[in-house]
């Protein structure tokens, strides 16, 4: 296929050739044009790589046909304006079915190209008649004219289109930056508030070892160092939660990831004695189209939650299962613990928010899900919670298959 044939969809597509077209200044280039020629009938045609498009007309309805149909689709190859007295005795026309009888009966035809300001070729501004007739040369200049002001205003309209769609880019941009500022802030807020109380801790632990050196004895020193540390380890852990969660989201380097595989080797990277009597019911797991690193971050998140928010009155259990569900794998990651309210599980989710009051189990960051949830959604899947083993939590994800 030609290029200039292969290209014409593209050329037109600023012009919205399928959508509809009522321009004043192209039905009044249409109408001059009849009255400047003296024939009954002028249209506005563009044409694309398969139809002509009437886009205004005076003597008959625009409509649309078939490219091979159309007279213009030969005059837009043509190296200028055409004129034809009598189509009948034209070899380019003769067949046609404008001329035979099958759609109409023209006989005169005349018609000058609507060039862009590129030189491409949009299409034709051309009038006909039933009776063979010829124009004078001041009619053939004023008809190319015509041409020239109906390419102005199909200019026009692709101008003002473009305006439009930028102007609606520069408000959602707008509204975006507004969001994301809002967002930023209460992320920074957030963020020194959680920051701000393992900080404190550290802080009053250190000048009161400052003020007291001989403070109770070594032990009562070691034990204050000892809570600490511990706290400038819960700041160092929310920071590179933090770190994680920021970097979710670039360029994913996707190759084959064996799900059982990876959950192994996050259970035994688990510190010595986090899980204690825990019984470990782990299914066949699948093979994934992912990161390996990203999605290992997912499963470490989610057996640490399993071992944190774990009931001290029963050993825990951590259950893993999936099934096939068309071109996609459903991971479910199944718990019995302290369990999530069905109310609050989307909420859980959100970046820096705690479903369980103070106090009901050790620290968490309110980091871990967020995560998660944008490693998942940067592969294409989804990620959820449902109800576990006795009351506890699932986990479900929705990963594409190898």
């Amino acid at each position: 296929m030609p290029a200039e044939v292969r290209d014409r969809d593209a050329l037109l597509a600023s012009y919205d050739v399928t959508g509809p077209f009522d321009e004043p200044e192209l039905q009044s280039v249409a109408d001059l044009a009849t009255h400047v020629c003296g024939v009954p009938c002028a249209v506005v045609n563009l044409i694309s790589e398969h139809f002509q498009h009437q886009v205004a007309a005076v003597g008959i309805t625009p409509s649309v046909c078939a490219r091979e149909d159309a007279m213009c689709a030969v005059t837009i190859g043509e190296p200028g304006p055409v004129e034809v007295p009598d189509a009948r005795q034209d070899p380019r026309f003769a067949a046609n079915p404008f001329v035979t009888g099958r759609l109409a009966h023209i006989r005169f035809y005349a018609a000058s190209q609507l060039r862009a300001p590129s030189g491409a070729v949009l299409g034709t501004l051309c009038v006909f008649d039933e009776a063979a007739r010829e124009l004078t040369a001041e009619q053939r200049h004023a008809l190319d004219l015509l041409a020239g002001q109906a390419v102005g205003a199909l200019e026009l309209r692709r101008a003002y289109r473009a305006l439009t769609v930028t102007v609606q880019e520069l408000a959602e941009a707008r509204d975006e930056l507004l969001r994301s500022n809002s967002q930023l802030a209460a992320f920074a807020g957030q963020v020194s508030h959680d920051l701000r109380n393992p900080l404190a801790g550290v802080t009053g632990f250190l000048e009161l070892l400052a003020d007291h050196p001989a403070l109770a004895g070594e032990a009562t020193a070691v034990a204050h160092v000892d809570r600490a540390l511990a706290a400038a380890g819960r700041m160092r852990d929310m920071v590179d939660d933090l770190l994680a969660y920021a970097r979710v989201g670039g360029s994913l380097r996707t190759e084959r990831v064996d799900l059982g595989v990876l959950l192994r080797e996050v259970l035994d990277d688990t510190p010595p004695g986090a899980f204690g009597a825990t019984r470990l019911d782990l299914g066949v797991l699948p093979s994934v189209r992912g990161d390996r690193t990203q999605l290992r971050a997912v499963l470490a998140n989610v057996v640490a939650n399993a071992v944190r928010f774990a009931r001290a009155d029963r050993p825990l259990v951590l259950r893993a299962r999936a099934r096939p569900a068309g071109d996609r794998w459903e991971v479910e990651i199944a718990d019995n613990g302290i369990g999530v309210p069905p109310a609050r599980r989307e909420e859980a989710f959100t970046l820096l928010r705690q479903v369980h009051g103070p106090g009901t189990v050790p620290g968490g960051s309110g980091i871990g899900l967020a995560t998660c949830r944008r490693i998942v959604a940067a592969h294409g899947g989804s990620i959820g919670l449902d109800d576990g083993v006795d009351g506890g939590t699932a986990v479900r994800i929705s990963l594409p298959a190898a």
